[in-house]
């Protein structure tokens, strides 16, 4: 089975499924026009297709027909490309960049293509396989929670037996060269959380502060606070992350409103880390609410767990990476990204690995490339048979008769 001759053969038509979907960005649960592109491309294939019921998703379901079964019977596979983009305005200037509003700024349109070819290439090869593999193509990663919506829905049991395995890849167009494989063992990115904090004080005029309790001016010194207690009260060696995105106040420079309130996202390596970080929280921001007289409402909501990489199979999808592409183009990552994502769910059901892919364009230097979530951000497309070849590979090495 030579899946890189193969894969580079489907290289020409994949990055013309991902500039399609490139150009028709659609945002959350709801993608009804990727979901019609996905479902064209898997069209004649030897697969068992389900649609879901509260998202627009894809199942796919290759049964292998080899002869004999894989060692220690017959075992299932799972793959998933995720396919939402993100609501920002493009200015990437490729010439097949979206106008609606919306970007595939964090690759998905790739990953979309990539697992469309790994299902051709494994189609390809059904006989071979003593197998099933499962093909989940999944909305509303970016902050929807697309992964538990699917497995509510049931794409664990798509094939009537749990998966044995799960593997997923993501692009990155900035730190790795391109085509540069990357993976780890353990923690691979961040568990998520939503701090959400509202001060309730008194307002007044702005020329007499002193008549008024200044919601403002408890805020801010909230801001600032939180990045103190993270360096006062979490080991830097398991370090959490606050940055704070959303600030209001006001109407007017001369009034001092009743409210101010703040959102900040907070990311931890620590996939316990939930309870330490509500009492840390808490008792800073309260006791700041105390000194200036006014008072506060804190949420803390939990966002995505950390995505933890199976250390069997991390060591496994280094062993495929290197046997296809060669020792130099797999990068056992030292430290973990402080990104978060939702295949952290299945993870959490199946051993298995999230690694990520270098697909930075030519001419660019990794490091000074727009990252992820850039409205600049932009995608080499010649990555695509790689991303195919090594879903396919991951599949094929477990279920080859």
């Amino acid at each position: 089975m030579d899946l890189l001759d193969d894969a580079r053969a489907l290289q020409p038509d994949l990055a013309r499924v991902r500039e399609a979907l490139h150009r028709e960005p659609e945002v959350g649960l709801h993608l009804p026009r990727t979901q019609e592109r996905v479902l064209d491309e898997l069209r004649g294939l030897p697969l068992e297709i389900s649609t879901g019921t509260g998202t627009t998703s894809v199942t796919a379901v290759l049964r292998g027909t080899g002869s004999e079964p894989a060692p220690g019977g017959r075992t299932t596979v799972l793959l998933r490309g995720d396919m939402d983009a993100l609501p920002v305005e493009e200015r990437s200037g490729e010439e097949f960049a979206a106008t609606n509003g919306a970007m595939h700024a964090c690759g998905h349109d790739l990953h979309t293509a990539g697992l469309i070819g790994a299902a051709r290439l494994l189609s390809a090869h059904r006989d071979r396989l003593a197998g099933d593999v499962v093909f989940m193509f999944q909305p509303g990663e970016e902050g929807y929670d697309g992964a538990r919506v699917m497995i509510e829905e049931g794409v664990l049991d798509a094939a009537g037996r749990r998966p044995d395995h799960a593997y997923a890849l993501h692009v990155v167009p900035h730190r790795l060269p391109a085509g540069l494989i990357s993976g780890r063992a353990g923690v691979t990115l961040f568990a998520s959380y939503t701090l959400e904090v509202t001060v309730r004080g008194t307002g007044g005029h702005g020329a007499t502060p002193y008549e008024a309790r200044d919601p403002i001016v408890a805020a801010a010194e909230m801001v600032g606070a939180l990045q103190t207690a993270v360096t006062r009260s979490f080991n830097v060696f398991s370090p959490v992350i606050v940055t704070v995105g959303v600030l209001r106040a006001g109407t007017t420079a001369n009034i001092i409103p009743d409210t101010a309130s703040f959102e900040a996202t907070v990311r931890a390596v620590d996939p316990d880390a939930e309870p330490e970080l509500r009492e840390v929280f808490g008792r800073y921001l309260r006791g700041i609410a105390a000194a200036h007289g006014v008072e506060v409402d804190v949420t803390l909501t939990a966002g995505y767990p950390a995505t933890v990489n199976d250390a069997a199979e991390a060591e496994y999808v280094g062993g495929v990476a290197r046997e296809l592409f060669g020792e130099e183009h797999y990068h056992a990552a030292e430290h973990p990204s402080q990104g978060s994502e939702d295949f952290s769910r299945v993870l959490q059901e199946v051993p298995g690995v999230l690694l990520f892919l270098g697909a930075h364009v030519p001419g660019v230097e990794p490091g000074k490339a727009p990252a992820n979530h850039s409205p600049l951000a932009r995608f080499d497309s010649s990555v695509l048979g790689r991303a195919s070849a090594l879903l396919a590979g991951l599949a094929a090495e477990r279920l080859c008769a």
